[in-house]
């Protein structure tokens, strides 16, 4: 097995596909390993580390990717990346096919790319462990993030969310209660801050309150209760999440005017779209916009800012799905782990992606009975 580990090219990203521990991990098991030169350089992992593991250091994307059977990457794949890919290699990437561009899924089913897209991939017990690993980062960086642009110098409205003697704390509203829902609000009580969850499931709900032992207020999501919250909130963290779709707004245009001036929007789900109808992506380098007197930062790759923590996570993660592959040849461990299976967008020139089929009107197969159909034919 040939397994190839790009250096990111997207905007700020600086983490990387694997730490020079998963590398070894996967050479120990008979695997060849190509790392792209200083693909690890942005999360202090050093070419020397990987050459160490047993990896080979080369010198192009084009090298890398002629040179594997799997390759692996964090961001959704650039144009440059998808026209070096070729016929029979799978692809390991972050892919949000329901809001990307067309050109991007006719190009992996024209060249019969196996892409598996890290935020479908589910464990035994049907979590997303990828996504989750990142949204506990997220969530974390979310109430920094909006404890910082509250300050009056960097446009807030000077609000401290903790509170002091005679002066209220900030109201910290969060729509969503997973994973980055869940997190964020720890963060923000630590901090002193009031906050707010609203989801449409009562079952989380309850589940939250028991959590953090009633010391946070939750409500169902309605259109009332969401405009109510929104008008009061001094910072909100968008934390929806609907597996494989595009995110729905939430929040409209005309609610963003009603909130208070300076008020911060951390939309955690811009890479799936966004729940803010005023949100658009941004980056590490170029954060935030003000929009309605009201600061948004709205950077999908939030974990990037703290690139080796979110690395060393991601391997953590992503390493027992490969080894398996090392070991049993991937279109074996598809057919037997399921919820690896779930995360395969195309395979063979077909779409088994039903948001992406949806998007882009196109035919939808499944993907147990493409791998199935394999198998026999290569008996």
């Amino acid at each position: 097995m040939n397994i190839g580990i790009l250096k990111e090219i997207a905007p700020s990203e600086r983490r990387v596909a694997l730490t020079p521990g998963g590398v070894k991990t996967l050479v120990g098991l008979g695997a060849d390993v190509y790392v792209e030169r200083n693909a690890g350089a942005l999360s202090f992992f050093k070419d020397d580390e990987y050459i160490d593991a047993g990896a080979v250091i080369v010198y192009s994307p084009e090298e890398v990717i002629n040179r594997s059977d799997i390759v692996l990457k964090i961001a959704p794949p650039a144009d440059s990346e998808l026209k070096i890919l070729h016929e029979g290699q799978t692809l390991f990437s972050a892919l949000h096919l329901a809001i990307s561009k067309q050109k991007t899924i006719e190009t992996l089913l024209e060249k019969r790319v196996t892409a598996i897209g890290y935020e479908l991939i589910e464990n035994e017990l049907g979590d997303l462990p990828i996504v989750q690993t990142m949204a506990e980062i997220a969530g974390q960086i979310s109430i920094q993030v909006a404890a910082h642009y509250l300050q009056a110098r960097q446009g807030g409205r000077g609000v401290l969310l903790g509170s002091i003697p005679g002066v209220p704390a900030a109201d910290v509203l969060i729509l969503g209660a997973g994973t980055v829902g869940r997190t964020a609000a720890r963060v923000a009580l630590g901090l002193g801050a009031k906050v707010m969850i609203i989801d449409k499931n009562i079952s989380r709900l309850r589940e939250v309150e028991n959590l953090f032992q009633w010391r946070i207020a939750t409500a169902v999501s309605d259109q009332y209760n969401i405009e109510c919250a929104v008008r009061e909130a001094d910072a909100l963290i968008g934390a929806v999440l609907l597996k494989g779709e595009k995110t729905p707004h939430l929040v409209s245009e005309e609610l963003v005017k009603q909130m208070k001036p300076g008020s911060v929007i951390v939309d955690i789900s811009i890479d799936q779209g966004g729940c803010v109808e005023t949100s658009r992506p941004t980056t590490l380098t170029d954060p935030v916009y003000i929009t309605h007197g009201i600061v948004h930062y709205c950077v999908p790759n939030t974990p990037a800012s703290v690139p080796r923590t979110a690395t060393v996570g991601w391997t953590n993660v992503l390493l027992p799905f490969l080894r398996e592959a090392t070991e049993l040849g991937l279109e074996q461990v598809l057919r037997a782990n399921i919820g690896l299976s779930k995360g395969v967008c195309t395979f063979q020139g077909c779409c088994t992606n039903r948001a992406a089929a949806k998007a882009f009107n196109i035919k939808l197969d499944d993907v147990q009975q493409l791998l199935h159909s394999s198998s026999s034919a290569t008996r």
